[in-house]
């Protein structure tokens, strides 16, 4: 009797795990049938574009990352220009690889047009949390200049490359280091960091929008728009707009002369926007 009872347990217990390894038989297969049948392609094109990519995932192309600018490249939503990390070569490639038109590009570096910082005039002595963006949202922060520097160094945090550093209240851009990712100009609350052409001899230190007599009161390094350096380029590389000098660099030939004649030192040699200490003579 017991015996019997044995035998049908043993019975049960092997029909019991017949079924699951039926079922999970059946489930392999149905596992693999569907994975054959939804099987998504990998887009080849997508592949090639993004190994040429620069791969610095930094955003300033306003995409999350390379992965979802190869991607919009490819379906035709975006521009090769609109990363400035790719280098002209790959871009070429990529230009040949999409069948579309590439122009010359210059390559470009991120330019901070601001030397205010502590010569600029405070209008009230800022104690909140420390960033560019938190000041400027109380009366755009705590400069009388609306275009000042803050100093926080929002832009420094934000930066991938670590290509930017703070000096006396003013950001800096390290041209030998920075990409032109874009990153730390959508980051600055102030927009007071512009891309520059990397061979640019000069640039200019200023972004106020005020008259010389505002300017005058409120910072002792701002452009008065004297327009001392529009007369004096030889070779008319210079105009105001809206109080500001603008450059064209495509007619900048680096004489300096406008460096010489502005008297309030607004434009500056882009080699000497940081002051290094002098090599000791062995």
């Amino acid at each position: 009797m017991i015996s019997e009872i044995t035998a049908n347990t043993f019975a049960t217990i092997g029909i019991v795990v017949g079924i699951f390894c039926g079922i999970a038989l059946v489930l392999t297969v149905l596992i693999l049938v569907v994975s054959k049948v939804c099987r998504i392609d990998t887009d080849e094109k997508l592949e090639q574009v993004l190994e040429k990519l620069a791969g610095a995932n930094c955003g300033g192309c306003g995409c999350s990352g390379c992965a979802g600018f190869a991607e919009k490249l490819c379906k035709g939503e975006c521009s090769l220009s609109d990363c400035h990390v790719t280098s002209p070569e790959n871009k070429r490639d990529i230009a040949a690889l999409l069948g579309v038109e590439m122009g010359d590009e210059e390559p470009t570096v991120a330019c901070v047009m601001c030397s205010g910082g502590a010569n600029a005039v405070n209008l009230y002595k800022y104690s909140g949390i420390g960033t560019c963006v938190y000041e400027a949202q109380l009366f755009k922060g705590a400069k009388m200049c609306d275009d000042g520097c803050l100093g926080f160094g929002t832009c420094l945090k934000a930066c991938p490359e670590h290509a930017i550093t703070v000096h006396d209240s003013v950001a800096y851009v390290d041209p030998d280091v920075c990409i032109s990712c874009g990153v730390c100009m959508n980051a600055c609350p102030k927009n007071l960091i512009e891309r520059i052409p990397a061979s640019a001899p000069v640039y200019v230190a200023c972004s106020s929008h005020c008259k010389g007599k505002e300017v005058m009161n409120m910072c002792k390094s701002g452009c008065i728009s004297c327009g001392l350096c529009v007369k004096n380029c030889p070779e008319q590389a210079i105009t105001m707009k809206d109080n500001i000098p603008r450059i064209d660099y495509s007619k900048c030939t680096g004489c300096f002369t406008c460096v010489s004649k502005c008297p309030r030192k607004v434009i500056k040699v882009r080699a000497e926007r940081l002051e290094k200490p002098a090599a000791k003579a062995e």
